[in-house]
């Protein structure tokens, strides 16, 4: 397995979910209740680089916290999302999902979701 010791991904803590080849864990900067990063054990930047079998692992990891999230905070929705590469915002090198439950009146008008990472385009 390829692992990075200075990432703090490679040396997982707090874990919720552990798969075989992912893991699930809370967010140290949550933006939401129950905010949630799905993480491949072994050290990739990018989603292209991991193998049909990582994959699959990493979706389970991902639906079995969703379902964990939703038995435990009852959000009303959910944003998922991948920044990959420093022009779309990732600051950690190693590739992880944000699973971040949404709520109600948790901001004025949630139309649009993840466009809203471009503000001027998150109309339509």
């Amino acid at each position: 397995m390829n692992k990075n010791n200075n990432c703090i991904f490679c040396n997982p803590i707090n874990i919720i979910i552990n798969g075989e080849y992912a893991y699930s864990r809370l967010d140290g900067f949550p933006v939401s209740e129950g905010h949630c990063l799905v993480i491949p054990k072994r050290h990739v930047n990018s989603i292209d680089e991991l193998s049909d079998v990582e994959l699959k692992d990493l979706y389970t990891v991902l639906h079995q916290t969703k379902i964990l999230l939703i038995e435990t905070y009852l959000p009303d929705g959910f944003n998922i999302g991948i920044n990959e590469g420093e022009a779309a915002g990732q600051t950690i090198p190693h590739l992880h999902i944000h699973l971040i439950p949404r709520y109600e009146g948790d901001v004025v008008c949630p139309r649009g979701g993840v466009r809203g990472v471009i503000p001027n385009k998150k109309e339509y």
